[in-house]
Protein backbone atom coordinates (compact mmCIF):
# COMPACT_ATOMS: atom_id res chain seq x y z
CA UNK A 1 0.00 0.00 0.00
CA UNK A 2 1.40 3.46 -0.88
CA UNK A 3 2.55 5.43 2.15
CA UNK A 4 2.17 9.12 2.90
CA UNK A 5 5.83 9.58 2.07
CA UNK A 6 5.25 7.85 -1.28
CA UNK A 7 2.59 10.41 -2.19
CA UNK A 8 4.80 13.28 -1.03
CA UNK A 9 7.65 12.03 -3.23
CA UNK A 10 5.30 11.57 -6.19
CA UNK A 11 3.95 15.09 -5.67
CA UNK A 12 7.45 16.53 -5.78
CA UNK A 13 8.34 14.57 -8.91
CA UNK A 14 5.24 15.91 -10.65
CA UNK A 15 6.06 19.42 -9.48
CA UNK A 16 9.56 19.16 -10.96
CA UNK A 17 8.07 18.10 -14.32
CA UNK A 18 5.67 21.04 -14.24
CA UNK A 19 8.51 23.44 -13.44
CA UNK A 20 10.56 22.13 -16.34
CA UNK A 21 7.64 22.61 -18.72
CA UNK A 22 6.97 26.08 -17.40
CA UNK A 23 10.60 27.01 -17.85
CA UNK A 24 10.04 26.91 -21.63
CA UNK A 25 7.13 29.33 -21.32
CA UNK A 26 8.24 31.76 -18.62
CA UNK A 27 11.05 34.23 -19.27
CA UNK A 28 13.39 34.76 -16.31
CA UNK A 29 13.00 38.53 -16.17
CA UNK A 30 12.24 41.03 -13.40
CA UNK A 31 8.68 41.36 -14.68
CA UNK A 32 7.94 37.65 -14.54
CA UNK A 33 5.68 37.06 -11.56
CA UNK A 34 3.64 34.23 -10.20
CA UNK A 35 0.33 33.94 -12.10
CA UNK A 36 -1.43 34.41 -8.77
CA UNK A 37 0.77 36.44 -6.44
CA UNK A 38 0.69 35.23 -2.85
CA UNK A 39 -1.53 37.43 -0.72
CA UNK A 40 0.32 37.00 2.58
CA UNK A 41 3.86 36.78 3.87
CA UNK A 42 3.23 33.23 5.04
CA UNK A 43 2.10 32.19 1.56
CA UNK A 44 5.17 33.76 -0.01
CA UNK A 45 7.43 31.82 2.35
CA UNK A 46 5.50 28.59 1.80
CA UNK A 47 5.73 28.93 -1.98
CA UNK A 48 9.47 29.61 -1.86
CA UNK A 49 10.09 26.64 0.41
CA UNK A 50 8.02 24.36 -1.78
CA UNK A 51 10.23 25.35 -4.70
CA UNK A 52 13.38 24.78 -2.63
CA UNK A 53 12.15 21.30 -1.74
CA UNK A 54 12.04 20.29 -5.42
CA UNK A 55 15.82 20.01 -5.09
CA UNK A 56 15.59 17.73 -2.06
CA UNK A 57 16.84 14.18 -2.53
CA UNK A 58 15.32 11.92 0.11
CA UNK A 59 17.78 9.15 -0.73
CA UNK A 60 20.88 11.21 0.04
CA UNK A 61 19.26 13.54 2.55
CA UNK A 62 20.72 16.53 0.72
CA UNK A 63 19.55 19.33 -1.51
CA UNK A 64 20.89 19.03 -5.05
CA UNK A 65 23.72 17.08 -6.61
CA UNK A 66 26.25 15.95 -4.01
CA UNK A 67 29.16 16.51 -6.40
CA UNK A 68 28.14 20.07 -7.23
CA UNK A 69 26.47 21.62 -4.18
CA UNK A 70 28.74 22.21 -1.16
CA UNK A 71 27.78 20.03 1.80
CA UNK A 72 27.21 22.92 4.20
CA UNK A 73 24.53 24.38 1.94
CA UNK A 74 22.29 21.42 2.77
CA UNK A 75 22.82 22.20 6.45
CA UNK A 76 21.83 25.78 5.72
CA UNK A 77 18.78 24.66 3.74
CA UNK A 78 17.81 22.44 6.66
CA UNK A 79 18.12 25.43 9.01
CA UNK A 80 15.91 27.54 6.75
CA UNK A 81 13.32 24.77 6.61
CA UNK A 82 13.31 24.39 10.39
CA UNK A 83 13.07 28.16 10.88
CA UNK A 84 10.01 28.20 8.63
CA UNK A 85 8.36 25.41 10.62
CA UNK A 86 9.23 27.16 13.86
CA UNK A 87 7.69 30.45 12.73
CA UNK A 88 4.55 28.97 11.16
CA UNK A 89 3.84 25.99 13.39
CA UNK A 90 3.80 23.77 10.31
CA UNK A 91 5.40 20.36 10.48
CA UNK A 92 5.02 19.60 6.79
CA UNK A 93 8.72 18.99 6.25
CA UNK A 94 9.58 17.35 9.55
CA UNK A 95 10.01 13.93 7.94
CA UNK A 96 12.53 15.42 5.52
CA UNK A 97 14.41 17.15 8.35
CA UNK A 98 14.68 13.96 10.37
CA UNK A 99 15.68 12.03 7.27
CA UNK A 100 18.44 14.53 6.47
CA UNK A 101 20.01 14.33 9.91
CA UNK A 102 19.68 10.54 10.08
CA UNK A 103 21.57 10.11 6.81
CA UNK A 104 24.08 12.93 7.03
CA UNK A 105 25.20 12.24 10.61
CA UNK A 106 26.84 9.00 9.50
CA UNK A 107 30.63 9.23 9.17
CA UNK A 108 31.50 10.45 5.68
CA UNK A 109 34.70 9.37 4.00
CA UNK A 110 36.29 12.81 4.02
CA UNK A 111 35.83 13.48 7.74
CA UNK A 112 39.33 13.43 9.28
CA UNK A 113 38.64 11.72 12.60
CA UNK A 114 36.40 9.00 11.23
CA UNK A 115 33.54 9.87 13.57
CA UNK A 116 29.98 10.82 12.73
CA UNK A 117 27.55 13.49 13.87
CA UNK A 118 28.82 16.19 11.49
CA UNK A 119 32.41 16.27 12.77
CA UNK A 120 33.75 17.35 9.41
CA UNK A 121 37.02 18.71 8.02
CA UNK A 122 36.29 22.37 8.72
CA UNK A 123 34.86 23.84 11.88
CA UNK A 124 32.41 26.07 10.05
CA UNK A 125 30.81 23.13 8.23
CA UNK A 126 30.34 21.40 11.57
CA UNK A 127 28.87 24.57 13.04
CA UNK A 128 26.09 24.96 10.46
CA UNK A 129 24.84 21.42 11.01
CA UNK A 130 25.19 21.68 14.79
CA UNK A 131 22.97 24.77 14.87
CA UNK A 132 20.32 22.95 12.84
CA UNK A 133 20.39 20.19 15.45
CA UNK A 134 19.79 22.73 18.23
CA UNK A 135 16.75 23.94 16.32
CA UNK A 136 15.59 20.35 15.83
CA UNK A 137 15.80 19.83 19.56
CA UNK A 138 13.72 22.94 20.20
CA UNK A 139 11.05 21.73 17.76
CA UNK A 140 10.92 18.08 18.80
CA UNK A 141 12.26 17.84 22.34
CA UNK A 142 14.24 14.80 21.19
CA UNK A 143 17.46 14.65 23.20
CA UNK A 144 19.42 12.98 20.39
CA UNK A 145 19.62 16.29 18.56
CA UNK A 146 20.91 18.18 21.57
CA UNK A 147 23.47 15.42 22.10
CA UNK A 148 24.72 15.88 18.55
CA UNK A 149 25.03 19.62 19.09
CA UNK A 150 27.03 19.06 22.27
CA UNK A 151 29.37 16.65 20.48
CA UNK A 152 29.89 19.23 17.76
CA UNK A 153 30.61 22.00 20.26
CA UNK A 154 33.30 19.84 21.86
CA UNK A 155 34.70 18.97 18.43
CA UNK A 156 34.94 22.61 17.37
CA UNK A 157 36.48 23.62 20.68
CA UNK A 158 39.13 20.92 20.36
CA UNK A 159 40.46 22.91 17.40
CA UNK A 160 40.91 26.13 19.32
CA UNK A 161 43.97 28.25 18.58
CA UNK A 162 46.55 27.89 21.32
CA UNK A 163 49.20 29.61 19.23
CA UNK A 164 49.94 33.17 18.24
CA UNK A 165 46.36 34.41 18.29
CA UNK A 166 45.88 33.19 21.84
CA UNK A 167 42.37 31.89 21.45
CA UNK A 168 39.53 31.41 19.02
CA UNK A 169 38.63 28.55 16.71
CA UNK A 170 40.72 27.43 13.75
CA UNK A 171 38.88 26.97 10.48
CA UNK A 172 40.68 24.23 8.55
CA UNK A 173 41.00 21.03 10.54
CA UNK A 174 43.52 18.96 8.51
CA UNK A 175 46.06 21.82 8.46
CA UNK A 176 44.97 23.46 11.72
CA UNK A 177 45.15 26.88 10.10
CA UNK A 178 43.23 30.14 9.74
CA UNK A 179 41.57 31.78 12.71
CA UNK A 180 38.62 33.25 10.87
CA UNK A 181 35.41 35.05 11.66
CA UNK A 182 32.80 32.51 10.61
CA UNK A 183 34.18 29.60 12.64
CA UNK A 184 34.43 31.76 15.74
CA UNK A 185 30.97 33.23 15.25
CA UNK A 186 29.37 29.84 14.69
CA UNK A 187 31.07 28.47 17.77
CA UNK A 188 29.84 31.40 19.86
CA UNK A 189 26.29 31.01 18.57
CA UNK A 190 26.36 27.24 19.07
CA UNK A 191 27.66 27.41 22.64
CA UNK A 192 25.18 30.05 23.77
CA UNK A 193 22.30 28.34 21.95
CA UNK A 194 23.06 25.10 23.79
CA UNK A 195 23.19 27.05 27.04
CA UNK A 196 19.79 28.58 26.35
CA UNK A 197 18.43 25.07 25.72
CA UNK A 198 19.51 23.68 29.11
CA UNK A 199 17.95 25.15 32.27
CA UNK A 200 20.57 25.83 34.91
CA UNK A 201 23.56 25.37 32.61
CA UNK A 202 26.76 27.22 33.42
CA UNK A 203 29.33 25.37 31.31
CA UNK A 204 28.16 26.46 27.87
CA UNK A 205 27.58 30.01 29.06
CA UNK A 206 31.20 30.04 30.17
CA UNK A 207 32.32 28.73 26.79
CA UNK A 208 30.31 31.38 24.96
CA UNK A 209 31.56 34.16 27.21
CA UNK A 210 35.17 33.09 26.69
CA UNK A 211 34.66 33.03 22.95
CA UNK A 212 33.04 36.46 22.87
CA UNK A 213 35.82 37.97 24.94
CA UNK A 214 38.32 36.63 22.42
CA UNK A 215 36.33 37.75 19.41
CA UNK A 216 35.67 41.32 20.53
CA UNK A 217 39.36 41.81 21.36
CA UNK A 218 40.71 40.05 18.27
CA UNK A 219 40.37 42.98 15.90
CA UNK A 220 38.05 41.15 13.51
CA UNK A 221 35.45 43.88 14.05
CA UNK A 222 36.97 46.83 12.21
CA UNK A 223 36.71 50.57 12.86
CA UNK A 224 33.58 50.75 10.71
CA UNK A 225 31.86 48.18 12.97
CA UNK A 226 31.96 45.56 10.23
CA UNK A 227 33.45 42.08 10.57
CA UNK A 228 36.29 41.21 8.21
CA UNK A 229 36.97 37.64 7.16
CA UNK A 230 39.58 36.72 9.75
CA UNK A 231 43.03 37.19 11.23
CA UNK A 232 46.53 37.03 9.84
CA UNK A 233 49.70 36.35 11.80
CA UNK A 234 52.43 38.97 11.66
CA UNK A 235 55.33 39.81 13.97
CA UNK A 236 54.23 37.21 16.52
CA UNK A 237 50.73 38.66 16.78
CA UNK A 238 47.40 38.36 15.01
CA UNK A 239 45.70 41.27 13.27
CA UNK A 240 42.64 41.85 11.11
CA UNK A 241 43.37 40.59 7.60
CA UNK A 242 41.14 43.23 5.97
CA UNK A 243 39.33 40.44 4.17
CA UNK A 244 35.94 40.85 2.53
CA UNK A 245 33.10 41.89 4.83
CA UNK A 246 30.74 39.11 3.76
CA UNK A 247 27.15 39.62 4.89
CA UNK A 248 27.01 36.28 6.68
CA UNK A 249 29.91 37.32 8.91
CA UNK A 250 27.82 40.30 9.96
CA UNK A 251 24.77 38.10 10.48
CA UNK A 252 26.00 35.16 12.55
CA UNK A 253 27.55 37.47 15.13
CA UNK A 254 24.17 39.20 15.48
CA UNK A 255 22.71 35.80 16.36
CA UNK A 256 25.39 35.13 18.96
CA UNK A 257 25.01 38.53 20.58
CA UNK A 258 21.22 38.24 20.65
CA UNK A 259 21.43 34.86 22.37
CA UNK A 260 23.99 36.24 24.85
CA UNK A 261 21.54 39.02 25.67
CA UNK A 262 18.74 36.49 26.20
CA UNK A 263 20.99 34.49 28.50
CA UNK A 264 22.33 37.35 30.60
CA UNK A 265 20.10 40.39 30.16
CA UNK A 266 23.23 42.49 29.59
CA UNK A 267 22.26 45.26 27.18
CA UNK A 268 25.84 45.81 26.07
CA UNK A 269 25.43 42.81 23.78
CA UNK A 270 22.50 44.54 22.09
CA UNK A 271 24.43 47.78 21.67
CA UNK A 272 27.26 45.94 19.92
CA UNK A 273 24.84 44.00 17.74
CA UNK A 274 23.04 47.16 16.73
CA UNK A 275 26.28 48.89 15.82
CA UNK A 276 27.10 46.04 13.43
CA UNK A 277 23.58 45.87 11.97
CA UNK A 278 23.48 49.64 11.48
CA UNK A 279 26.91 49.55 9.84
CA UNK A 280 25.66 47.02 7.29
CA UNK A 281 22.63 49.13 6.44
CA UNK A 282 24.75 52.29 6.18
CA UNK A 283 27.47 50.65 4.09
CA UNK A 284 27.39 51.73 0.42
CA UNK A 285 29.04 48.41 -0.41
CA UNK A 286 26.61 46.11 1.44
CA UNK A 287 23.37 48.07 1.07
CA UNK A 288 22.84 49.73 -2.30
CA UNK A 289 19.77 51.88 -2.77
CA UNK A 290 18.30 50.33 0.36
CA UNK A 291 18.74 46.71 -0.77
CA UNK A 292 21.20 44.24 0.74
CA UNK A 293 23.95 43.41 -1.73
CA UNK A 294 26.75 40.87 -1.49
CA UNK A 295 30.16 42.26 -2.38
CA UNK A 296 30.61 39.69 -5.14
CA UNK A 297 27.38 40.61 -6.92
CA UNK A 298 28.56 43.69 -8.78
CA UNK A 299 31.56 42.05 -10.43
CA UNK A 300 30.04 38.61 -10.87
CA UNK A 301 32.60 36.81 -8.70
CA UNK A 302 30.21 34.94 -6.39
CA UNK A 303 31.05 31.27 -6.13
CA UNK A 304 28.60 28.54 -5.13
CA UNK A 305 28.71 29.70 -1.49
CA UNK A 306 28.26 33.47 -1.69
CA UNK A 307 24.61 33.51 -2.79
CA UNK A 308 23.66 31.92 0.56
CA UNK A 309 25.15 34.68 2.68
CA UNK A 310 22.46 37.36 2.55
CA UNK A 311 19.82 34.94 3.76
CA UNK A 312 21.98 34.15 6.77
CA UNK A 313 22.34 37.85 7.55
CA UNK A 314 18.60 38.53 7.50
CA UNK A 315 17.91 35.37 9.52
CA UNK A 316 19.86 36.75 12.44
CA UNK A 317 18.92 40.40 11.88
CA UNK A 318 15.33 39.24 12.35
CA UNK A 319 16.26 37.55 15.62
CA UNK A 320 17.90 40.75 16.86
CA UNK A 321 14.89 42.74 15.71
CA UNK A 322 12.61 40.44 17.69
CA UNK A 323 14.14 41.34 21.07
CA UNK A 324 14.10 45.09 20.46
CA UNK A 325 11.26 47.48 21.32
CA UNK A 326 9.57 49.04 18.29
CA UNK A 327 11.24 46.48 15.99
CA UNK A 328 13.60 49.00 14.34
CA UNK A 329 14.70 46.71 11.51
CA UNK A 330 11.24 45.66 10.35
CA UNK A 331 11.07 48.30 7.63
CA UNK A 332 14.47 47.29 6.27
CA UNK A 333 13.49 43.62 6.18
CA UNK A 334 10.16 44.41 4.55
CA UNK A 335 11.89 46.48 1.89
CA UNK A 336 14.07 43.49 1.01
CA UNK A 337 10.99 41.31 0.62
CA UNK A 338 9.15 43.78 -1.60
CA UNK A 339 12.13 44.21 -3.89
CA UNK A 340 13.04 40.53 -4.07
CA UNK A 341 9.46 39.39 -4.59
CA UNK A 342 8.80 41.84 -7.41
CA UNK A 343 12.19 42.00 -9.13
CA UNK A 344 14.03 38.75 -8.42
CA UNK A 345 11.41 36.01 -8.81
CA UNK A 346 10.28 33.88 -11.72
CA UNK A 347 6.89 32.40 -12.47
CA UNK A 348 7.38 29.36 -10.26
CA UNK A 349 8.64 31.15 -7.13
CA UNK A 350 12.33 30.59 -7.65
CA UNK A 351 14.57 33.49 -6.63
CA UNK A 352 17.94 34.69 -7.85
CA UNK A 353 20.97 36.40 -6.36
CA UNK A 354 20.11 40.06 -6.95
CA UNK A 355 17.32 41.13 -4.60
CA UNK A 356 17.23 44.48 -6.40
CA UNK A 357 16.87 42.63 -9.72
CA UNK A 358 17.24 41.62 -12.41
CA UNK A 359 16.60 37.92 -11.98
CA UNK A 360 19.45 35.72 -13.14
CA UNK A 361 20.30 32.09 -12.44
CA UNK A 362 18.63 30.38 -9.50
CA UNK A 363 20.17 27.68 -7.36
CA UNK A 364 19.94 26.14 -3.92
CA UNK A 365 21.94 28.96 -2.33
CA UNK A 366 19.81 31.77 -3.79
CA UNK A 367 16.59 29.92 -3.02
CA UNK A 368 17.58 29.20 0.58
CA UNK A 369 18.38 32.89 1.03
CA UNK A 370 14.93 33.74 -0.27
CA UNK A 371 13.26 31.31 2.13
CA UNK A 372 15.24 32.78 5.02
CA UNK A 373 14.26 36.34 4.07
CA UNK A 374 10.58 35.50 3.64
CA UNK A 375 10.62 33.62 6.95
CA UNK A 376 12.39 36.52 8.67
CA UNK A 377 9.36 38.78 8.29
CA UNK A 378 6.81 36.30 9.64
Amino acid sequence: MPTAQHFRTLHRMLLVVVLILLSYQVQASPNTTHPEDASSSAEKAADALESLMTWYNSTTGRWGNDSVVPWWLSGNALQATLDYMDKTGSREYMWDAKNTIAIQRAPLTWWPEGEGDFRADSTDDTGWWALANVKMYSLTGDEQYLTIAKEDEAYMYSYRDNGTCGGGILWDIPTKTYNNAISNELYLLLAISIHNSIPGDTYYLGQATREWNFFKNSGMINNASLVNDGLTETNNSCINNNGITWTYNQGVILGGLTELYKATGEYGFILTARSIADAVIASPLLTQNGILTETCESDGTCDSNGPAYKGIFVRYLSQLNGVLPNRPYSSFLSAQVVSMYNLDRNGTDFYGLHWAGPLDDVDIATQTSAVSLLTAVL
